[in-house]
């Protein structure tokens, strides 16, 4: 899961992602239709990789866009990804897919956010939840779940759960990383996070039993009543745009009935806009 490293030479970096992928030169060699002495001729700088084989490497070890991009930079190459800002013709296509979802999604909460759990959208639902959760205070910006969630504040004063829910959230960082590694700014803010005292703690006292339900609800206190929500993430299938790979939409639904029930008398009366956080 670690960060690739700042500024490396393309050998460097190359190495990194064997290393990340657990390949040998072997590996890379045949999945990349080259050889294994012309890998290793690559990352110790004694070859320069063309364009097309820099992009052959990269797909063969599965890295991420924004990081091939920095491959080719690194060999001495254009980035070949683009990385265009949401809300950008560019990606209007993507912006009206999210907004069909998050609609579709109504009145439950459902959320866009990019590689570091900020979000970046957020339906009625979503601003009904966390708006009655911060009231009186606005939402920061950046929201970040991760902080909102794990950090001391109204929100993780609201998950009754709190203590199984952390440890899970930090795993789930891991676990959907884009292409399964940290980016620098993500890993930084995960590190920071586990080790805080009270984090460090819940960390340490984790059960090893076999779990009992298919999913981790979140139980949020909202006034006097209670709701069990679990949620789907979901991306963008084949992305050939670095925002559009980063982007990941979270859907909250009901636990049980009793939340479904209640969560419809809470939002009954009407709620915030969908709109950007």
């Amino acid at each position: 899961m670690r960060a690739a490293p700042a500024e490396a030479e393309f050998g460097d970096l190359l190495r990194h992602w064997r290393s990340v992928r657990r390949f040998s030169q072997l590996d890379l060699a045949s999945a990349a239709g080259s050889t294994p002495r012309y890998v290793s001729f690559v990352e110790t700088g004694r070859s320069q990789p063309s364009r097309e084989m820099v992009v052959r490497l990269a797909q063969a070890l599965d890295v991420p866009l924004r990081e091939r991009n920095g491959l080719l930079l690194a060999a001495g190459f254009a980035p070949l990804y683009p990385t265009a800002a949401l809300g950008s013709a560019q990606l209007a296509r993507v912006e009206e897919a999210l907004a069909s979802m998050l609609e579709q999604h109504e009145p439950y909460p459902a959320v866009v956010m990019d590689r570091g759990w900020n979000v970046l959208r957020a339906n009625r639902g979503a601003s009904h939840l966390f708006g009655t959760l911060l009231a009186p205070d606005p939402l920061p910006d950046p929201t970040n779940v991760l902080r909102l969630m794990i950090e001391p504040g109204p929100v993780r004063a609201a998950v009754l759960n709190w203590s199984s829910v952390a440890p899970a959230l930090l795993e789930r960082a891991a676990r959907e990383a884009v292409g399964g590694v940290f980016d620098r700014d993500t890993a930084e803010l995960v590190r920071r996070l586990r080790s805080r005292p009270d984090v460090s703690a819940v960390l340490a006292g984790q059960s090893v039993t076999a779990p009992s339900v298919p999913v981790l609800d979140v139980q949020f206190a909202l006034g006097d009543q209670v709701v069990d929500l679990f949620s789907v993430v979901s991306t963008i299938g084949t992305p050939v745009d670095v925002t559009a790979q980063e982007l990941r939409v979270e859907a909250f639904f009901p636990a049980n009935q009793p939340t479904r029930a209640t969560w419809h008398r809470l939002t009954a009366a009407g709620h915030p806009q969908r709109g950007r956080v």
